[in-house]
């Protein structure tokens, strides 16, 4: 089978390998589409964390089961993969948080991901989709991800929020809030992404940053929950200076190196600090029904596709600030085992 691997910074190659075997309790699954995100760009350019190379990406996937050592799942039954392995013995694990594992093991990220045209994974990992597009599918992780982050908040209705980055994940913020009864206002510098923010992703009133960084001061202490879904370190900085007194600031962003924080600041408002890593069962289980029921708007979030054979010529086209990607998706073509 074939499969693209990252082999350094800015390098990917297509390698001819063995189709591997399952398991027991185990699933060979055929890749029908993978889709692209800011793990992914931030290891092809050299600054993600958690990282090393070489590795083959992807962990926002849909698929379809090729063959099965378990009785619960036939062949040709599509599946969502939630891509995080966990222990299962950790504390974090004991009490339901798998997510933050201590030994987390995230495919395409601390272990080969799903850009090859066949991947074994643990049935337990596998949620059948049978109602959803392979679209629909590819999107559910990164959806998780912002559900989860939406879920820790504990949103009250009427909340004022505000969503710092309007990427793929500020976005699905932005409606999760929303369903969750939230008054919603997008942050971001490009005037695009904005304009998607209030067109098609719920936001209630758009809120642009400056060239030097800075925000209408109108807006400092005005929100009860602000996320950050840049990852950039000045506006994760600034993040505390929009919450309101008793707020609470959740990291969905990450950064690879330290923060500061003025401690008074923050003390003096009281304000919850959190951090929002990955997403649990749970959260694919609310994502997917949401989508089932329309609630999220998948067309307007799916905005580029790539034939897996052009992603070693065409990847470094999807990044950059400026382009117009939303959720961009690698097309798998159908393959025989």
């Amino acid at each position: 089978m074939k499969a693209i691997r990252c082999e350094r910074p800015g390098l990917f190659l297509l390698h001819e390998i063995a189709i591997p075997e399952p398991g027991k309790n185990e699933a060979l699954l055929q890749i029908r589409k993978v889709g692209i995100c800011g793990t992914d760009l931030h290891a092809f350019a050299g600054n993600q964390a958690f990282f090393s190379y070489p590795r083959i990406l992807g962990h926002e996937i849909a698929a379809r089961v090729s063959r099965s050592n378990s009785a619960n799942l036939e062949e040709g039954t599509p599946v969502v993969v939630i891509p995080y392995i966990h222990c299962g013995e950790c504390i974090a694990c004991k009490v339901g948080k798998t997510n933050c594992c201590e030994r987390l093991k995230v495919l395409g990220v601390h272990t080969d991901g799903a850009m090859q045209e066949f991947l074994v994974v643990s049935e337990s990992l596998l949620i059948p989709t049978p109602r959803l597009t392979w679209t629909e599918m590819a999107m559910v992780e990164p959806l998780s991800v912002a559900a989860h982050a939406v879920n820790r908040a504990r949103i009250k209705k009427g909340d004022r929020v505000l969503v710092m980055g309007c990427g793929p994940i500020g976005l699905a913020l932005l409606v999760y809030a929303k369903l969750a009864g939230a008054e919603v206002t997008a942050m971001d510098l490009n005037e695009e992404r904005l304009a998607a923010a209030a067109k098609d992703f719920f936001a209630d009133q758009l809120l642009a940053v400056k060239n030097n960084g800075s925000a209408e001061s109108a807006t400092i202490n005005a929100f009860q929950v602000v996320f950050d879904a840049t990852g950039n370190k000045q506006a994760m900085e600034s993040g505390p200076g929009y919450v309101c007194h008793g707020g609470t600031y959740v990291l969905v962003g990450l950064y690879k190196a330290d923060l500061c924080f003025h401690h008074p600041a923050i003390h003096a408002k009281e304000l919850t600090l959190l951090c929002s890593r990955n997403a649990t069962k749970d959260d694919f289980l609310f994502v997917i029904e949401s989508l089932e029921k329309k609630q999220f708007p998948a067309e307007a979030y799916h905005s580029h596709s790539l034939p897996f054979a052009e992603v070693p010529g065409k990847f470094e086209t999807l990044t950059g600030p400026a382009n117009t990607v939303i959720k961009a998706m690698v097309d798998f073509p159908e393959v025989l085992p």
